[in-house]
Parts: C-alpha cells; structure tokens; sequence
C-alpha cells in the first residue's frame, strides 16, 4: 500500500466557520428579535413627542389676523422676541429674568437637599426609608394645593404674620412675605426640592463606606471628607437634581400667577401661556416654546456631559 497523500486524507473535525459572518448574522438576529419590543415605545414617541415640536416648529413660521392663524411663512415671529416694544423693553429680557430666578430656585434647592440627603444616608440607622418618604410625600400630593399653602402661610392673616405678632416683633400684619419675587422662590424651592433630593441620595448611597473610614483613619475632619470624598464622588447626582430644579423652573407658570406680585408674577411660561390663550397669537406662542426648547436641550446637553465626565471621574478613582 501506497501511503496517502496529505490531500487525500480527510480533515479530522469539520472546518469552522468564519467568525466575521457567524458575528454578523448573530447581531442582525438578535436586532430583529428586539423589533417587536422597540417598535411601540418608537411610534409612541413619534405620535405624541416628536409631531407636537414639529408643529410647534411649523407653527412658529406663520403669522395670524385677529382670529385666524395665516400660513405664510415669515420670521417676524422671533424678530418680534428681541425688538423692543412700544411699552418698554424687549421680551426676551423676561427670559433673561427667568434664568435669573430658575438660578436662584436650583441653588436653594441644592443647599437644602445636600445636608438632607447626607443626614439621610450616613447618620441616620433605623428608619431611613421612612424618612426618605416622609420627604418625598409631597410629590403625591396636588402641585395647586401645595402652592396655595404657602398662600396661607405668607398671606396678611396667616401663620407667619400670626406668629410674629404674637411674638410681639410686629404689631400689624406685614404684606411683604406674599406677591413678591421671594414668595415665588419659597414656593417653588419647596416644590421642586424633592426633585433634586432623590438623585443626591442615590448618589450618595452608592459612595462605598470604605473610602470615608479610610479618610477618617488618616486624620481628616468632617468637613475634609465631605469636601474631598463625598462631595465629588455625588457630583452626578447633584449635576442631576441641579438640571431637575432649573429646567422646571423654566416652565412653571403656577407658581409665579399664584405667589408672585405684579412684577415678579410674568415669566416666560406666562408669556407663552397668554399667547395660547388670552391673546389668541399661537404662531407667537409656538417661536417662544421654540426658544425655551432649544434652551432648555442647550443645558441638558452641557449638564448631560458635565454628568458623564464626573461619572467618569468616579469609575476611575475606584479601579484605583
């Protein structure tokens, strides 16, 4: 017998495929089997998020008589925003008095919510979701009935002017609590303070415990592992709560009708809101909300990355 030669002998195992194409038809079958899955939330979106802004967008380009909304196109609907007025000046300064008050509500908020949620996660042992609820209750109850409370209480007859009478620092009630640009802060601060609160603690819970007694054993105070190991390693959460109460903020029109005075009562949702309503200038309306939403995707975006970045940051120093 002649020996086989090396082409005649057959392989011992069969050969494999290439690994390329089994990746490939691996990916693009697991993608058709998450179809079904992705395919109702991506129409529900479609219906009710992404049609509404483009006829808003639409919208925005057309102009209106007395009654009726005109389709020609036309940019006198943004113009209109930055060019001053016959009464004063431009509207875009409402914006600009927004931001300015939306600043002043997320840095309360964050002042209250960050010894909160420290107290919560590092002192309290027993019933720490109890008083975790305890602070968020208020999220259950109505947003009118909690603006009308503070209503109560800062009014001529109510408990603030009650109890500083009865203390003796006044003799009269004071009208100076309510219908002001501070009423209106106090108000939405205690609104939206849950909103920033539950992402810090959730920040915070995740901090390990390990870090801070290290911090402690070489001699660092308090305030040093606050400083230097809470703080940062919670910074998402607190870039998340901070974006939370601003952007709220931005859009709340309740609180300002209701609390604020004649000139701290008008924000850029009031305006929009009139236009909608009162004043029958949907187009109008339609270029404002435009504005507030290209704002409003400006800081996600920027408090977005800030979040990712820290996040980051974090991931790194643990590994470490």
């Amino acid at each position: 017998m002649y020996p086989l030669k090396q082409t005649e002998i057959e392989p011992r195992y069969p050969p494999k495929p290439k690994k390329g194409k089994k990746k490939y038809r691996w990916a693009k079958g697991r993608k058709l089997r998450l179809l079904p899955i992705l395919l109702p939330p991506a129409i529900w979106l479609f219906i009710f998020l992404f049609l509404p802004y483009f006829n808003l967008f639409t919208y925005s380009f057309w102009k209106t008589d007395q009654f009726n909304v005109i389709k020609e196109f036309q940019f006198n609907n943004y113009t209109k925003f930055f060019a001053p007025t016959t009464g004063g000046d431009a509207p875009y300064y409402v914006l600009l008095d927004t931001i300015e008050l939306a600043g002043w509500v997320t840095l309360f908020t964050l002042l209250l919510s960050l010894p909160l949620a420290y107290y919560i996660t590092f002192k309290v042992t027993r019933y720490k979701q109890a008083i975790y609820m305890l602070v968020i209750i208020p999220l259950w109850v109505s947003y009118i009935v909690r603006a009308y409370s503070w209503k109560i209480v800062l009014g001529t007859n109510g408990v603030l002017n009650s109890a500083l009478i009865w203390l003796g620092i006044t003799h009269q009630p004071l009208d100076i609590f309510l219908y002001s640009q501070v009423s209106v802060i106090i108000g939405m601060v205690h609104i939206y303070t849950p909103f920033v609160l539950m992402p810090i603690y959730t920040a915070m819970e995740q901090i390990p415990r390990n870090l801070m007694e290290a911090s402690k054993d070489l001699g660092a105070s308090r305030w040093k592992t606050f400083a230097h190991v809470v703080f940062p390693l919670s910074l998402p959460g607190v870039i998340a709560g901070g974006t939370f109460a601003f952007v709220l903020s931005m859009g709340d029109f309740l609180a300002p009708s209701l609390l604020g005075g004649p000139n701290s009562s008008t924000m850029i949702s009031n305006i929009v809101q009139q236009q909608f309503g009162t004043s029958n200038n949907w187009p109008y309306g339609s270029a404002i909300g435009i504005m507030i939403l290209v704002l409003v995707l400006l800081v996600l975006e920027f408090t977005g990355r800030a979040e990712k970045r820290y996040a980051a940051l974090e991931a790194n120093q643990e590994r470490k």
